[in-house]
């Protein structure tokens, strides 16, 4: 049986329905979880979305019925909803969702996930998992035509947007016709190509261009320049008065370095170093990761560093940067190899 099917199966007994994603959720998984909300209530579902947290401002353009509570909310306004089915899209644990919301969901809760992430212990063919599909966004776009549903331009936005995010403007790997395909029908809903990406990635003002230049300066490569990284500290953000979401896309700016086969991006909070990898597009940097303890898909992948006492960033870096070495040396090529 095809996830697809699956989906339509899961769903036949159900008829209260919450949907929700990870906790600090990005606009794969909100995007994911309203165009699909939308589509359920079109089928006559009692349908909401409940996140651990209400939706961020910057994100609340995507939901233009208001379809997103916040838990706390959620359980003030509707203490007698009882689900019988608990869709979480963009991550295949509960443990990722929050522990308030966690708590909520219980154990008696039927779950099904829907998810493009690598997945261990997940008994699959109950749940609606694609580690091939470019977002979890494209996957609820192909679940809503499965059903036979019309996209709507209120349910098609927050599916391009989560495309847009997840495949970096559609650079990754990942991205296959299908994909475009898809694109192609949520256009026809009157997306305005230009309108959705300065609507996720915002017009920004000149001291993000400040920052950007700041932090592109501490760009560095490793002797044979197959490995760059760019460090942000704390700081820097705060002096520029920037937003942490802003700059995610930083990375990608060292993928059109000659010979570069990983790239990496350092995010210094003060008290942990977040690791972000990203792949030229022939190395799994998903592998990588986990060799430092994290995890991830094999063109984008993450993991958190924690100095030991008196240990400096540099010398974190320096060690992370050596183990990237390490694992690339590792590994056979055809066995490496994207």
């Amino acid at each position: 049986m095809s996830i697809l099917d699956t989906f339509k199966s899961r769903i036949q007994v159900a008829e209260q329905i919450l949907i929700t994603t990870h906790e600090f959720p990005d606009a794969d998984g909100i995007g994911s979880e309203i165009s699909l909300c939308l589509a359920l209530r079109e089928l006559g579902k009692k349908c909401y979305c409940v996140n651990e947290e209400a939706l961020l401002e910057r994100y609340q353009y995507l939901d233009k019925d208001q379809v997103v509570h916040g838990l706390k909310s959620f359980q003030e306004n509707h203490p007698d909803f009882k689900p019988d089915l608990m869709i979480v899209v963009d991550t295949n644990t509960k443990l990722r969702v929050g522990a308030k919301l966690g708590q909520y969901i219980g154990e008696s809760i039927p779950m099904l996930y829907i998810d493009h992430h690598p997945c261990r212990g997940r008994n699959l063919p109950e749940h609606c998992i694609d580690v091939n599909a470019a977002a979890t966004g494209q996957i609820v776009g192909e679940i809503i035509e499965h059903l036979g549903i019309k996209f709507t331009y209120k349910m098609a936005l927050p599916i391009y947007t989560s495309i847009i995010i997840d495949t970096s403007s559609f650079r990754y790997p990942t991205v296959s016709a299908s994909t475009h395909q898809l694109v192609a029908k949520l256009m026809k809903t009157g997306i305005s190509p230009p309108e959705a990406y300065n609507g996720i990635y915002g017009t920004k003002r000149v001291h993000h261009m400040h920052l950007l230049a700041s932090i592109l300066n501490t760009a560095a490569t490793n002797e044979d320049e197959t490995i760059a990284w760019i460090l942000l500290k704390k700081d820097e953000i705060d002096r520029f008065a920037g937003d942490v979401e802003d700059t995610h896309a930083f990375i990608n700016n060292l993928l059109i370095l000659n010979n570069i086969k990983v790239a990496c991006m350092f995010r210094d909070d003060g008290v942990q170093i977040k690791m972000s990898l990203r792949s030229a597009g022939d190395y799994d940097v998903g592998m990588i990761a986990m060799a430092l303890g994290g995890g991830g898909h094999s063109h984008s992948a993450a993991t958190i560093l924690t100095p030991k006492d008196g240990e400096s960033v540099e010398r974190v870096i320096e060690k992370a940067i050596k183990k990237v070495e390490e694992v690339l040396k590792t590994f056979e090529a055809d066995e490496f190899k994207i």
